[in-house]
């Protein structure tokens, strides 16, 4: 599909500009079933530094990675309960088709069988994302997202409201994958993420491709074409929104992206192949029939003096 046919806007507060693909059943750029639909980016870029690009190779609009940036995925309501060719929910994405007994795979395709209602506000900085959805299960929700560029800064902003409109609590993990590339670079020793504790770390390519050195993992040498890293929990953390304090820094550039948040963090995931190096940060989420909550994230970008 050509890429003017993508529903996309363009935002920029003036040292910011970025381009977002908007949520679509149809013509949607992303239309896989793990990611919240709202919130695909196509680009980020920031005093001549580029952040957002695709890191892969295969693009399918159905496929569960095919996005970039800072994307977000909720954990499935009501999936375990489901039986076979029941429904189950995700925030952000609709309510799917459980196919079979297996459990729940994030780059499994599920048929959608109801998409909710998108309804997005297009403003010069910012953007509105609003989902509404009520499953047969019980579960309903009213969803909303700002993706907003602040005035006057290098700064962008993930806000977050989730009303629970049904019947049933909402309870879930979110986390956001952060599928960043800055200035192109290739994933190896010119890249350092940084936390702010001692981290710790075990898992595929620890302690080898990847080490971690005080308060940061850094690599050894640049990856093969289909390598990949991956730890399924960081260590060293408080369970404190301090600790959901990261920097991802292109050391040959100086380039690089803070990320805050105002919640405190449940798990830290860290994931890395050729292209793009992604700590992927969860938060814990709960919501009584008729409670709204709400959370934000925030990424600075900054380029260091050389």
């Amino acid at each position: 599909m050509p890429l003017a046919e993508w529903p996309q806007a363009e935002l920029s507060n003036g040292l910011v500009q970025t381009t977002l693909y908007l949520p679509d059943a149809s013509q949607g750029y992303y239309q896989g079933t793990r990611f919240d639909w709202a919130g695909a980016f196509k680009d980020l870029t920031y005093k001549g530094h580029s952040f957002i690009e695709p890191w892969f190779e295969n693009y399918d609009p159905k496929l569960h990675d095919a996005i970039s940036g800072p994307v977000e995925e909720f954990t499935p309501l009501g999936y375990a309960e489901a039986k076979p060719g029941d429904t189950f929910v995700k925030v952000g994405v609709g309510v799917l088709r459980k196919p079979d007994d297996k459990p729940y795979v994030f780059a499994r395709y599920y048929d959608v069988v109801d998409q909710g209602t998108w309804t997005v506000k297009k403003h010069k900085d910012h953007l509105d994302f609003t989902h509404e959805l009520t499953s047969p299960a019980g579960y309903a929700y009213r969803y909303t997202k700002t993706v907003k560029l602040t005035k006057g800064k290098p700064e962008l902003v993930l806000e977050h409201s989730l009303k629970n409109t049904g019947k049933l609590p909402i309870e879930a993990s979110a986390y956001d994958h952060n599928f960043f590339i800055i200035d192109k670079q290739p994933t190896g020793p010119t890249v350092a993420i940084q936390f702010p504790f001692e981290v710790k770390g075990e898992g595929k390519g620890f302690g080898s491709v990847i080490q971690t050195q005080g308060n940061r993992l850094v690599y050894s040498r640049e990856f093969e074409k289909k390598e990949n890293v991956y730890s399924a929990g960081l260590q060293g953390f408080d369970p404190t929104s301090k600790s959901y304090d990261i920097r991802i820094e292109n050391q040959k550039t100086g380039a690089g992206v803070h990320i805050t948040s105002d919640q405190p963090l449940e798990k830290l995931v860290y994931w890395a192949c050729a292209t793009t190096s992604c700590p992927e940060p969860y938060i814990h989420l709960k919501a009584a029939p008729g409670q709204e909550i709400k959370w934000k994230i925030a990424y600075e970008f900054y380029e260091k003096e050389k």
